[in-house]
């Protein structure tokens, strides 16, 4: 499975993404062409090397009417109510600094207008555009208390955050990655200073962006992730999480503007797994008061409610009491249904829950006729290795049909 990892363990920008993707592709030059070719007005897009911490990436400048509106994001909203006053996010602890500038400004659906209508772009990018800037639309509209239809944003930030979402959207459909796993993203801590006053880290809008998305704030002073940054990150990710089991085919660095003491960058990897992973629920409970059938009948119970997998270990309790320790692991989204079985099958009176990472192979059961009927065989395959094993209801009718053991059932299926 081609797999694309983002750590963002520095935070994340529009142009930091851009950048990191950039260097995933054989053809960066010539896609800079292409974008600065679809004619986003007054706007203009190069590439640079930049060295942070002593490694080397790209950097990725858009320039508006001649100048760089080194924000590279969307911060610049408001609303009818506040006069066009904009967010002036000019704190010295920021990837980016803000400019002023006194241009007109745009809402959602002139930026709609824009994508669909100015820019030549395959309708999966437009769609992946248009639904980033509704993110960011309806994450200022929830800040401001505000409809949608009131929040405005400001030309020039309007044009360099259409830049960076239009060549994240492009770039992510060149690279066509059939999985997007992010790192728990760093967002930053402090303050920031806008035009109505002094914020905490993340602003208003990001945290709303980034709402059920794992995020810390780490001892580094300053807003680490914008706006269009959480936008992009969560529109594209498949899941948040660490860094699976991949082999690399490509790595890429995406530098910010400002140097830190950890280098600024987003980093991204393309590569190949060849497995299944996910988080699964263990939930777990002691008792020393169920005898064998009463546990035997419970962990029933608990696979009818959706459990993956229960199983005892015995151990000791208390006052020498020999017990039973009862796991369960579940899929999240089973998780109160079985809690609520625990509780009413079982004696206890307190479970545990811990988060797992699990790691499956490749499944599959192909169906073998044989003289002796059909017999199902499970296959599992990754990691490099796969793996044969017959039902064992089949090689058991087999058996008792034949009168012989399981192992020479299993011999006869194989000559055939």
């Amino acid at each position: 499975m081609k797999t694309l990892y983002l750590d963002c363990s520095m935070g994340a920008a529009g142009d930091m993404l851009t950048a990191a993707l950039l260097e995933l592709i054989p053809d960066a030059e010539d896609f800079i062409k292409e974008l600065n070719a679809l004619g986003i007005p007054n706007v203009s897009i190069k590439r640079e090397t930049a060295v942070k911490c002593g490694i080397t990436g790209t950097h990725v400048s858009v320039t508006v009417h001649g100048e760089e509106e080194e924000s590279h994001d969307v911060h610049g909203y408001h609303d009818h109510i506040h006069d066009h006053e904009h967010y002036d996010h000019n704190h010295e602890n920021e990837h980016h600094e803000h400019h002023h500038h006194d241009h007109h400004h745009s809402t959602l659906h002139d930026i709609e207008h824009i994508i669909k209508d100015h820019l030549n772009l395959p309708q999966k990018v437009q769609t992946d555009a248009i639904a980033v800037y509704t993110l960011i639309a309806e994450a200022e509209s929830k800040a401001h208390g505000r409809p949608v239809t009131q929040i405005h944003f400001h030309e020039v930030g309007t044009m360099d955050a259409i830049a960076d979402i239009v060549a994240v959207c492009l770039l992510m459909n060149k690279i066509a990655p059939d999985k997007v796993i992010v790192s728990p993203i760093h967002v930053g801590s402090g303050q920031v200073r806008c035009a109505h006053g002094i914020l905490p880290v993340p602003a208003p809008a990001t945290a709303h962006i980034l709402q059920n998305v794992p995020i810390y704030g780490g001892s580094i002073r300053g807003e680490l992730c914008t706006p269009t940054g959480a936008a992009l990150l969560k529109h594209f990710a498949d899941s948040f999480g660490e860094m699976p089991v991949m082999q690399t085919t490509a790595i890429g660095y995406g530098m910010g503007k400002k140097d830190f003491e950890a280098a600024n960058c987003v980093r991204a990897m393309l590569g190949e797994t060849n497995y299944k992973q996910g988080q699964i629920c263990e939930l777990s409970c002691n008792v020393d008061d169920m005898t064998a059938e009463a546990v035997g009948f419970a962990m029933e119970q608990l696979f009818q409610e959706g459990a993956l997998d229960v199983y005892t270990v015995p151990i000791g309790m208390k006052k020498s009491r020999p017990g039973t320790l009862i796991h369960v692991m579940c899929q999240e989204k089973d998780k109160e249904a079985i809690i609520k079985s625990i509780f009413k099958h079982t004696t206890t009176i307190g479970i545990r829950e811990s988060s797992l990472s699990r790691y499956v192979l490749d499944r599959s059961i192909q169906t073998i006729n044989t003289p002796y009927g059909s017999v199902r065989c499970k296959i599992s395959s990754g990691y490099g290795v796969e793996r044969r094993k017959y039902e064992y209801d089949d090689l058991s009718r087999i058996a008792k049909e034949q009168n012989i053991s399981l192992s020479e059932a299993e011999a006869l299926i194989q000559k055939h």
